[in-house]
């Protein structure tokens, strides 16, 4: 597996891959409406944000992406903080269990340590709550979802 930075024209292939990793879940259609701006990556995004991608025999199998807000704001109901955050980390559903998520981490560990990050927070999908745990990130609390009456873990990830 080769971890590289991505490049605007896989937008659509990682857009594919992060639908396709939460569908895994079987999460009722109509929260995919409601994702539909969370789970799709444009050019603009990877041009403006760190976004790293797994490979497997020239494949995308997985991506990871890190934001920085510069402030405080809302989503909705959603408080996002300022700071750093692991705002996506998905891997194909067939790839899952043969550790490319830790190996993503990993690697976002160690950008992190190169450009100076402390920490990167993270909301975390519920089904995903033991592998960060795994993975040594921190639980801080709950926060409203984008779905009505659902609150997701905000965990934190502290880069020694």
């Amino acid at each position: 597996m080769i971890i590289k930075e991505a490049n605007i024209r896989d937008a659509e292939t990682l857009t594919r891959i992060a639908f396709k990793a939460k569908r895994f879940w079987n999460y009722p259609e109509e929260y995919f409406e409601i994702w539909r701006d969370e789970l799709t990556l444009s050019s603009e995004y990877i041009l403006k944000n760190s976004v790293f991608v797994a490979y497997e025999n020239k494949h995308i199998i997985g991506f990871y992406s890190i934001v920085y807000n510069t402030e405080n704001f809302y989503s909705g109901k959603v408080l996002v903080e300022k700071g750093f955050w692991l705002e996506h980390i998905f891997v194909l559903p067939d790839h899952h269990q043969n550790g490319v998520g830790k190996e993503l981490i990993k690697h976002a560990i160690n950008y992190s340590k190169k450009n100076g990050i402390n920490s990167l927070k993270i909301f975390v999908d519920p089904f995903a709550e033991g592998f960060y745990k795994k993975m040594k990130a921190i639980f801080k609390y709950m926060s409203p979802s984008s779905i009505k009456d659902r609150e997701i873990p905000v965990y934190e990830l502290f880069i020694n």
